[in-house]
């Protein structure tokens, strides 16, 4: 009996030391998260997210992005580096592109390239006949690890996200497992690039952000809309006029983890959260040691991804104009939403379809 509790003495020991002192990837930052209001005023819990149309992916995965062309054709991203082409009208998908890595978001030129941030690549280009070329791997002399979300401006100019520039999406075999070390660590690694077409120059125009994700622009091109994922927030930097260069916080203390931000119509911008928040990272916040003794637990005992599907629409002073929630998570991991004048079509990082759903049904003009 004595040698069961010496042994059971040991292995206690043991494991306390292990949780205190084991190294891991992250070295957790001090941060003050801010009490999460969770769904109510404008983000009162709904089930408008329900009923969608499920488009197939020809056996593919993880539709992270979506956008058109302008001549009605939809495009989406995937998990296995595919990307997708809907013809109008159709429901089965072309395999248009393999971009290699994974690509994420996409937006097309007024020439009809495709320009593309891939997370294991960098910021590529697709020409109208295919014809790949990677434009970008490093600004400033580092390395882009983790390109995520881009959009094109009406004169040209690129402007993507970098969200980490210490977790590589690459190296850490996955984006979502990047995005988790990055967020637990909290360093604002995040930065927005700026990237110049005719002249290959590229220049970082924002930073110091906890991962930073979803990139639009206004349709005059004054402003961009930028996601920081791990902090909750949207902010708006300005291109134009006597603001420009200047960054206001648009969006704070939102009720889950933004990703994707696109124009819509009617003056409106869409955010897709991934998730919701998980309260126990926030009440961790201030609390390094014990971020770190839970990045030491196994996987399945960390917080989880929770499979629940939202996207709102905000304007460009962050008034929310709709949300949109599937509280079930029937379409799960939501990353943000692409508008047409029939349709809006939710992207999601894991799920094995397109979700459509016809704005008639949703009540959106």
């Amino acid at each position: 009996m004595k040698g069961m509790v010496k042994i059971s003495a040991v292995l206690l020991i043991a494991v306390m030391a292990y949780l205190a002192a084991w190294p891991v990837q992250v070295d957790p930052k001090v941060w003050d998260a801010p009490s999460s209001n969770g769904f109510v005023g404008p983000y009162q819990s709904n089930d408008r997210l329900d009923d969608f149309e499920a488009l197939p992916l020809a056996g593919l995965s993880g539709p992270e992005a979506v956008t058109d062309d302008g001549a009605g054709n939809i495009f989406a991203t995937t998990h296995e580096g595919w990307i997708l082409k809907w013809a109008p009208g159709a429901t089965e998908p072309e395999k248009w592109v393999n971009a290699k890595g994974r690509p994420l978001g996409i937006d097309f030129d007024a020439n009809g390239n495709l320009w593309v941030a891939n997370a294991y690549i960098g910021l590529q280009k697709i020409t109208p006949a295919k014809v790949i070329t990677v434009e970008a791997t490093e600004t400033d002399g580092v390395a882009i690890r983790y390109a995520d979300d881009l959009v094109v401006v009406p004169d040209g100019r690129i402007f993507f996200s970098d969200a980490s520039t210490k977790f590589s999406a690459a190296e850490a075999g996955d984006t979502l497992s990047a995005s988790l070390l990055d967020i637990m660590e909290h360093g604002d690694y995040g930065r927005i690039i700026e990237f110049e077409p005719s002249t290959g120059a590229s220049k970082v125009v924002m930073d110091g952000m906890t991962f930073a994700n979803g990139v639009t622009a206004d349709q005059a091109g004054n402003f961009i809309l930028v996601a920081e994922t791990g902090s909750y927030k949207v902010w708006k930097y300005w291109l134009k006029g006597t603001k420009a260069g200047q960054t206001e916080l648009l969006a704070d203390n939102l009720p889950g983890f933004p990703d994707n931000i696109h124009r819509g119509l009617n003056d409106r911008y869409w955010v897709g959260f991934t998730t919701i928040r998980t309260a126990i990272l926030d009440d961790l916040s201030d609390k390094p040691f014990w971020r770190k003794v839970v990045q030491r637990m196994p996987e399945f005992l960390r917080p989880q991804v929770q499979a629940y599907g939202h996207v709102i629409a905000i304007d460009e002073n962050g008034q929310v104009l709709e949300s949109l929630q599937d509280p079930e998570g029937a379409y799960p991991a939501t990353t943000g939403a692409w508008e047409t004048e029939e349709y809006l079509y939710v992207s999601s990082l894991t799920a094995p379809v397109l979700a459509r759903y016809s704005k008639a049904k949703l009540g959106i003009d």
